[in-house]
């Protein structure tokens, strides 16, 4: 009954029509209405970055060549960057908009007018079209181009080029073999032949480079015609001076001004030097700090989350002599460690900063404390660090940068990564959640999950656990299997805390995007602490991870939420809370854990790892002692 039928593969499906495409009727009497928006107004408001950025890369190669798999990493790589994408594949078009075409030469010709036709509207919508089909012949994707180029709209042909062999070699479906038994006709590459892009803008030679670097390209082409701003793409900004601009800008700090700067801020330097704020180029200005303060995020070029003020405080003896100067040496304990360049001079008003970053200005909260005790101006301007910053306390081998945790991750080719914070020793608890944590990510189908110990190693307040202390315990964990330390990345976080709660859990969630991280664990009340007055509760428990949940421009991380843990008297050991067993559970609080390891005593078994807890006695001993 004029029924037709084909056998197919990829773009190639089982197909079911009651009329062959070429009986459709076409469309007569039809204008083209224009949109009363341009597409610069709709830039505005597509995606977090400004600007139009429409444009189709069309992705032509077999069956096999990778197209799909790079098309949708693009696809993920941009809208993670703040660029609004869709990818187009053959297989998911064939099941829809294309489902009543087949692959005779005039449907195949039909099939990618429409798809051309779709990229198009995708394009002028201000979307990164993506359209990942073979495409075997080269006028059909020529007409593609002219289309594109008839709207005045950037279309980019890219040939994913692998040879047969190898596409026969990843035949996952088994298509190529059915193809070379005769089952499948017309097959791409078998017995229809496939038009090789004699010019297209980019090859991908997907049998020699890996889907890192097959983006890694595309991005840089994708920069080059002006479609992605660069600084989406730098993912990690360090500020050190060039090898070859070192000693240059060495001799020439001598005859600068300088700014003694205190251990705070030289751990701010730090932190900026390595890029974990990311994209800033040095200390705050005021339009970024308003920014910060008013919004939580960085506007210039996006929209960045950054909620933490990083700013160099200066008392007004120091502005009036340093207010002329196009360039300060800053200097920490006799030694020049940066210069900072065309400094900005503004007011610091200390209240407004404590009330917007902390919701409270109490005097007795340790950090808001030295905020209310520091300058009354503040200086920004763009740092050039002469090298890194060094505390030679023995532990310096621990404080990898965002590009260096990047290459070990790499190094241990790791596919998922997933960072715990913390700035106390590590219990059963922490150890339960994060074990919980990598088994669901090997059940996702991670093969190789790697865990960020990442321990906070900035300024804590005084009644914290110290640095040096906190990084032997943590390698009593390791020790003791409680940890696998061939899945483990122990490092330190270079930042101050400062008891900002869910503000600046968002700080630590970002910063560890920037080295990498994909997953991060939330627990409760993180960066919190008691109110110095009330002693109740600063933030509620809870609201750090459902604002993590909800907060803008964390695109390429995942939150995973504290389960609540307790020591469980039937199991003795650390579990899960069950609240169908209330009585069961023993809730060993912070205060009790000090009071135990002060007095000496042992915790129940099974709540820390035994050496790990002689490190923490041996601690509180040494305090004693001290005292």
């Amino acid at each position: 009954g004029g029924q037709q039928i084909w056998i197919v593969s990829r773009e190639q499906k089982l197909f079911h029509a009651s009329k062959p495409c070429a009986e459709i009727h076409k469309s007569t009497n039809v204008v083209y209405q224009a949109h009363h928006v341009s597409r610069s107004k709709r830039g505005q408001i597509v995606g977090t970055r400004r600007g139009f950025r429409g444009c189709t890369v069309w992705l032509t190669g077999l069956s096999g060549a990778g197209k799909t798999t790079i098309g949708f990493a693009l696809e993920e790589y941009l809208v993670t960057h703040g660029i609004p994408c869709y990818s187009l594949d053959g297989d998911n078009i064939r099941q829809g908009l294309n489902k009543n075409l087949g692959f005779s030469s005039e449907d195949r010709e039909e099939n990618i007018r429409r798809i051309a036709e779709v990229a198009k509207l995708f394009a002028d919508a201000g979307l990164v079209c993506i359209a990942s089909f073979i495409s075997p012949f080269a006028k059909d994707r020529e007409k593609a181009r002219k289309s594109h180029e008839g709207s005045n709209l950037p279309f980019f042909e890219v040939f994913v080029d692998a040879p047969l062999d190898i596409c026969e070699n990843r035949d996952v479906k088994g298509l190529y073999k059915r193809a070379r038994a005769g089952e499948i006709k017309g097959f791409t590459g078998i017995d229809s032949e496939y038009e090789k892009p004699e010019s297209s803008e980019l090859v991908l030679k997907t049998n020699l480079t890996s889907v890192n670097e097959c983006i890694q390209r595309l991005v840089e082409l994708l920069e080059e015609r002006g479609i992605v701003p660069p600084a989406a793409s730098e993912e990690v900004k360090e500020l050190f001076v060039l090898d070859n601009k070192h000693d240059l800008v060495r001799e020439a700090a001598r005859t600068l001004p300088t700014l003694q700067i205190t251990r705070l801020d030289l751990q701010w330097v730090q932190v900026l030097s390595e890029g974990w704020a990311t994209p800033l180029s040095g200390f705050m200005r005021e339009r970024e700090l308003l920014q910060v303060l008013h919004f939580g995020m960085l506007l210039d070029g996006g929209l960045i989350n950054l909620t933490v003020p990083i700013v160099l405080p200066v008392c007004t003896d120091d502005k009036v002599r340093l207010a002329s100067s196009s360039a300060i040496a800053l200097v920490y304990s006799g030694r020049t460690v940066a210069v900072l360049q065309n400094p900005e001079f503004y007011q610091h008003r200390h209240e407004e900063r404590c009330a917007r970053q902390w919701g409270t200005t109490c005097d007795n909260h340790p950090y808001i404390k030295m905020v209310k005790e520091s300058g009354d101006w503040l200086v920004g301007g763009d740092l050039q660090v002469l090298e890194r910053i060094r505390w030679n306390d023995g532990l310096d081998q621990y404080r990898l940068t965002p590009l260096e945790l990047k290459q070990k991750f790499k190094d241990m080719n790791a596919d998922a990564i997933f960072a715990f914070q913390l700035r106390n020793p590590v219990h059963n608890g922490h150890a339960l959640l994060m074990q919980d944590t990598r088994r669901r990510l090997l059940e996702k189908g991670y093969k190789r999950p790697v865990l960020l110990l990442h321990p906070l190693g900035g300024w804590t307040k005084d009644d914290d656990v110290p640095l040096a202390w906190r990084m032997r315990q943590h390698a009593a964990v390791l020790e003791e299997g409680v940890l696998d330390p061939s899945s483990t990345v122990v490092a330190i976080f270079p930042s101050p805390m400062m008891y900002a709660g869910p503000t600046e859990v968002q700080w630590h969630c970002r910063s560890r995007m920037i080295a990498g991280a994909n997953f991060y664990i939330v627990g409760r009340d993180p960066a919190g602490m008691p109110h110095p007055v009330t002693k109740k509760d600063l933030y509620e428990p809870t609201h750090g991870a459902k604002v993590l949940g909800m907060a803008p421009g964390l695109t390429t991380v995942e939150i995973i939420p504290f389960r609540v843990a307790a020591y469980d008297k039937d199991k003795r050991c650390m579990d899960f809370y069950d609240p169908g067993r209330p009585d069961s559970f023993d809730f060993i609080s912070g205060t009790r854990m000090r009071q135990l390891a002060r007095e000496n005593k042992n915790p129940p078994d099974g709540f820390m790892a035994p050496k790990a807890w002689k490190v923490l006695t041996e601690y509180y001993s040494s305090l004693e002692k001290s005292n």
